[in-house]
């Protein structure tokens, strides 16, 4: 699955990934393809749009689940797609 991530303006030279956009786009992603609701989403909010470069976003389910899902970006638009996903303790 292919997410636009807009990007905010941080300094003078880099961008980084808005990581409220983004935590929204993984909830609305995980409640899909999970069938779960979502209770919270953390991505991390100093993200630099690097192209290839991963991510990890941390997910709770409101049945208690825990999960990660990795996610890279996939160009300077930060685009990113899913590459990884894994249910945790």
């Amino acid at each position: 699955m292919l997410v636009s991530a807009a990007f905010l303006a941080s300094g003078c030279a880099s961008t980084i990934i808005d990581s409220a956009k983004m935590e929204a786009a993984v909830k609305a992603n995980m409640e899909r393809s999970q069938h779960q609701k979502v209770a919270s989403v953390d991505c991390p909010s100093d993200q630099k749009v690097q192209t290839g470069a991963n991510f990890v976003c941390t997910i709770e389910f409101s049945n208690g689940m825990h999960a990660t899902s990795t996610w890279e970006i996939r160009n300077k638009d930060a685009d990113v797609k899913i590459v990884g996903f894994k249910k945790t303790e």
